[in-house]
């Protein structure tokens, strides 16, 4: 498994935009399907973005589409999810995980086998 950590969470006022980050140990992140997750208390944790391998295909959360962009630099071995206006619904504990599956509409969970610790994403109104 690819070992994952996420950075770039934070506060931010609605309206505003982030970054997150995704770095991947290890040279197989360029094998993988990578996505973004997101995680509220009293929610289960819920699919927001996936790219493919090549970064040529790409899927979101109906939820995030129009909003959120994810990219990856696979020199870098990082994945990106670029967020703009932000909503207080985004408020969520952020993860990446990394899949052998190719990007669709919704992917659950079960199909990603490596996933980072989080990073906390706050929306204040």
């Amino acid at each position: 498994q690819v070992q994952l950590v996420e950075s770039g969470g934070g506060l931010v006022q609605a309206g505003g935009s982030l970054r997150l980050s995704c770095a991947a140990s290890g040279r197989t992140f360029s094998s993988y399907t990578m996505g973004w997750f997101r995680h509220a208390p009293g929610n289960e944790r819920a699919f927001v973005a996936a790219i493919s391998w090549s970064g040529g295909i790409t899927s979101y959360a109906g939820s995030v589409k129009c909003r959120f962009t994810i990219s990856r630099d696979n020199v870098k071995n990082t994945v990106y999810l670029q967020m703009n206006s932000l909503k207080p619904e985004d408020t969520a504990v952020y993860y990446c995980a990394a899949s052998y599956r190719r990007p669709r509409a919704t992917m659950p969970p079960g199909e990603f086998g490596s996933w980072g610790r989080g990073t906390q994403v706050t929306v204040s109104s």
